[in-house]
């Protein structure tokens, strides 16, 4: 029993040593542990500074592109001379310049400016604005009414065109019938209607009559009988045109 005594006191101890060196472990793994979380959380900052940093860069970049585009709308000039701007030794490379003598020359200039704008007569140039503003309204209403006066102007010369082209199928028609009315009522005689020498259509007509081949100078030289159906003979070409002419726009001359 001594023997079994000792052996289990032996193993007892030999386990509590083992126990003793598990928790030494233990302790050494949470304290790695804590370690470890520490970093991690070092880590999850900077990570997250980061991940800041990078949207205020974002956030930057898309202001700065607005800015950039903003001027060039507002000054024409970027456009056109972006190309220059970086290049060493062109009009835009600011390497060489000394950034306080410029800032010495601004600060004169604001001051130079600040003096000469108490000597400007405020009131004058709220009015000088006011009229220039008035300016660009009255060129802008005169523009709105050339551009009206024009398309007036188009439509009444395709109005004339037309009335033309109708006054003259009108004189072809009427001069057509009443030839041939005068020449049934009279036999061997003739008649027309003619723009007067050196006119056209649109300056009136002439009525010409003519016996075979002879074309009379006058309608004096006819009878009162032969200018009754020379007068017969119009009325009656007129009423058979579908559309009576105006008497302003088909003259007959006697």
């Amino acid at each position: 029993r001594k023997a079994a005594y000792d052996n289990a006191e032996c193993a007892l101890k030999d386990k509590r040593a083992e126990l003793k060196q598990k928790d030494a472990e233990i302790k050494q793994m949470d304290k790695e542990m804590d370690r470890l979380q520490e970093k991690l959380e070092k880590e999850r900052v900077k990570a997250k500074k980061k991940e800041h940093e990078v949207q205020r860069f974002e956030k930057d970049s898309k202001d700065a592109s607005r800015a950039v585009d903003s001027m060039m709308r507002e000054h024409g000039w970027i456009s056109t001379e972006k190309h220059q701007f970086g290049k060493e030794g062109g009009p835009y490379d600011f390497s060489k310049v000394k950034v306080d003598d410029v800032h010495r020359k601004l600060e004169a200039t604001r001051s130079r400016q600040d003096k000469e704008g108490k000597k400007i007569n405020k009131k004058v140039m709220g009015m000088f604005d006011r009229a220039e503003q008035e300016y660009q309204e009255v060129m802008n209403k005169k523009r709105i009414i050339e551009n009206d006066k024009a398309k007036i102007e188009k439509v009444i010369e395709e109005l004339d065109e037309k009335k033309n082209q109708a006054l003259k199928t009108t004189w072809a028609k009427v001069n057509r019938d009443f030839s041939s009315i005068f020449s049934t009522l009279l036999p061997n005689a003739k008649a027309k209607l003619e723009p007067p020498e050196g006119g056209t259509v649109l300056d009136g007509l002439v009525l010409r009559v003519g016996f075979g081949d002879c074309w009379k100078d006058s309608l004096s030289e006819l009878s009162g009988g032969q200018r009754s159906l020379l007068a017969l003979s119009l009325i009656l070409s007129l009423l058979l045109f579908k559309v009576a002419p105006p008497a302003s726009s088909l003259a007959v001359l006697f």
